[in-house]
């Protein structure tokens, strides 16, 4: 349990894993634009994390401009399941506090 919640504390890494879900390989450019309220540093931050932990692969294009793409290695993509009912969870959320 201890494993799980170190890997996936952070305010954006569970953002980042919903964009990269089903196999997408996204440019970080892609990543930016899609996550809004994240800064460059924070998000270069949290997938360098993701990374180390085995979450998520980083793919360096050799050209110019550079170009780096992101995916989930595949004990990354195991994580999709739990991260599914983890969203039909919140979704069942009673709104408001106290309900």
């Amino acid at each position: 349990m201890q494993t799980a919640i170190r890997v996936l504390e952070g305010r954006w890494k569970l953002v980042i894993l919903f964009q990269l879900f089903g196999g997408q390989v996204r440019r970080f450019s892609d990543l930016e634009r899609a996550i809004p309220g994240v800064s460059q540093k924070m998000l270069i931050q949290q997938l360098r994390q993701l990374e180390a932990d085995g979450v998520v692969a980083r793919i360096v294009h050799h050209q110019v401009p550079p170009k780096v793409e992101y995916h989930l290695t595949d004990w990354g993509q195991a994580l999709c399941p739990a991260l599914d009912a983890l969203l039909i969870w919140a979704e069942g959320a009673p709104s408001g506090p106290g309900s």
